[in-house]
């Protein structure tokens, strides 16, 4: 289902501290993808990182820098280019093109029309 509200993303100066924070306040599974970035487990998971818990979401921590300078949420939708094109008929910008994370799907980013950094998530086809 699209429109929902898929993913957080939460930018960090110091990612190891940022991930102890969390990890042990809050119990998350934080799982390193890369320098400067993890993911954030906040809820039992399938194989694919999505949660099993209906309703739930989990997350990311990034370094902190455009375009993930402030919290973002991510909303889920079934094509990236079209929404971009809605987003953009009705006054929002493109502020990062949809670009591939890994096997799992594609994530591209705007500003709305009050000057919001929010991000789109397309999943993958799964095989």
């Amino acid at each position: 289902m699209t429109g929902r509200v898929v993913h957080f993303e939460l930018p960090a100066d110091e990612l190891a501290r940022a991930t102890s924070f969390y990890g042990e306040v809050f119990g998350w599974g934080l799982i390193p993808t890369g320098p400067g970035s993890a993911l954030a487990r906040t809820a039992p998971s399938d194989e694919y990182g999505q949660p099993t818990d209906a309703g739930a979401i989990n997350g990311a921590f990034a370094a902190r820098q455009a375009p993930i300078t402030v919290p973002v949420v991510t909303i889920g939708v079934d094509d990236i280019e079209k929404t971009l094109e809605r987003v953009e008929a009705h006054g929002g910008r493109r502020v990062q093109a949809k670009t591939p994370v890994g096997d799992f799907g594609f994530v591209a980013y705007f500003t709305d029309t009050e000057n919001n950094t929010v991000g789109l998530w397309e999943y993958a086809a799964k095989s």
